[in-house]
This record gives structure tokens, C-alpha cells and sequence, in this order.
């Protein structure tokens, strides 16, 4: 089954593909989706203060981009995905791609890589606001997300839910006749934004948050601050029970 793009050649479909694959795929989705923050949160940018739904459209623009960019892996991006279609009982990741312990690492590995490939590459774009800008929160809050109001077991609550919203319809959207296309995925990453993402910024991707973290913990970013380790778990493990549940309540019903 491949839940994104169904036109994916058939065939068998090696896991050196799949690999590079997802890490073109993701990284395209961590680049353009903290471009969107850095170029609304930064100072002196051209989309300073663009506000919210500038970050949750920009966000959805980039899975499209990403999904497109990883058509051959079936253009997970992102390791709640890859374990929703575990628990899902799923045969295959993608056409020509069987779920065995090797290709589940594979598309996990890749995804992280690719979410810090992106992360890095954002920086770059963005440096000379990276460096000029002053504060810390602000430059840690360009590459991954934090709370509104720190409450770690509801913050792991929002982001269970929100990542159970994307799975289980991600999933549903594949049995259908035509399965599912990058707009319609794109189109449900803006409205979990818009609707679930005011408590914790909507992480609903472990690479997401995780590998921009690392990037930021390892880049040499001028005034950049601590990277909020204690709180780093929280995106990590929320999804993952989100996308977990997803698949096992949509092989139930």
C-alpha cells in the first residue's frame, strides 16, 4: 500500500532508494517548513510577523514539496507515519517496499537524517538573521517546537492527539478508491495546525522536532542558547502513541 502517492511505479523498490528517498523527502519538509518559522519569527525578514497561519500554511506547502520529492519510498517523512502502518498491520511501506525490521530502520533512519540535513540547510539560508536576531527562545523555537504553557503530561497529550488525527486519516485516506494525494495530506497538515497546534506548536513528528534539535544543539549559532533537552522528549513520545493508536483503531474499524 502506498498511502500518499498510489501511482508509484510497481516493482520491486530497493532500500538504498527508499533510503535516499525519504532523506531527500524529509529534508525538503524540515527546509521549508522552519523556513516559514524562521522567516515569520526572525527580525529584518521580508515575512516578519506573518503570523500564525503563515507558519501552518508554510508547514503545509512543505509536505507537499517533500511528498513529491519521495514519491519512490511512498513519502512517509516521518517516523509516526512509518509505525502507524506497523501497527497497522501493513504488508508492505510503500509498493515494492515489505515491512520487515530492516526497511522499518531504514525509513527511520533516513527520516532523522533528513530532518537535520534540513534543519542545517534553513540555518544557512537564514544566517545572517540567525545572528543578528537576540533572542534565544526565538532561535530554538525556529527549529523545533515548545509549549505555549509547559505541562508535560498534557503537552504529551496534545501531541498524541494531533498525531492520531494525522495517522488515522492519512490511513483512511489510503483505502480509499484513489488513495491520496500530496494536496489532500498538505491540506490536513494545515488544519491540525490551525486547530490543534496553539498548546505545543504541533510537533506530530518525532524527526521533526528531534533532528532540528540536534542541529541546533550542534550549529555554531551565534547567542543561540540551550537546546530545552528536558522538554525534547515530550514530541518524540507523544506522536509515537498517537500514531500507534491511529493504526490499531483503523485496523479495527
Amino acid at each position: 500500500m502506498n498511502i500518499i502517492l498510489g501511482s508509484a511505479s510497481a516493482g520491486t523498490v530497493s532500500l538504498s532508494t527508499v533510503f535516499f528517498s525519504e532523506v531527500i523527502g524529509t529534508a525538503i519538509l524540515l527546509l521549508l517548513g522552519i523556513g516559514v518559522v524562521a522567516n515569520v519569527c526572525l527580525g529584518k525578514t521580508k515575512g516578519n510577523a506573518g503570523g500564525t497561519l503563515m507558519v501552518n500554511w508554510g508547514w503545509g506547502l512543505a509536505v507537499f514539496a517533500g511528498v513529491y520529492a519521495a514519491y519512490r519510498s511512498g513519502a512517509h517523512l516521518n517516523p509516526a507515519v512509518t509505525l502507524g502502518l506497523l501497527a497497522n498491520g501493513a504488508t508492505e511501506y510503500a509498493k515494492g517496499v515489505n515491512v520487515t525490521a530492516t526497511s522499518t530502520v531504514v525509513y527511520l533512519a533516513a527520516e532523522m537524517i533528513g530532518a537535520f540535513i534540513g534543519a542545517v540547510l534553513a540555518y544557512v539560508a537564514y544566517k545572517d538573521h540567525f545572528d543578528q536576531e537576540e533572542d534565544a527562545a526565538t532561535k530554538l523555537g525556529c527549529f523545533s517546537t515548545g509549549p505555549a504553557i509547559r505541562s508535560y503530561l498534557w503537552n504529551l497529550i496534545t501531541e498524541a492527539i494531533a498525531t492520531f488525527v494525522l495517522v488515522y486519516v492519512i490511513l483512511k485516506f489510503g483505502e480509499t478508491k484513489t488513495e491520496v494525494g500530496p494536496l489532500a495530506v498538505s491540506l490536513l497538515v494545515v488544519g491540525i495546525g490551525a486547530s490543534l497546534g496553539g498548546p505545543t506548536g504541533y510537533a506530530i513528528n518525532p524527526a521533526r522536532d528531534l533532528g532540528p534539535r540536534i542541529a541546533h544543539a550542534i550549529l555554531p549559532i551565534k547567542g543561540k542558547g540551550a537546546s530545552d533537552w528536558s522538554y525534547a522528549w515530550v514530541p518524540v513520545v507523544g506522536p509515537i502513541i498517537g500514531a500507534v493508536l491511529a493504526g490499531l483503531l483503523a485496523s479495527a474499524f
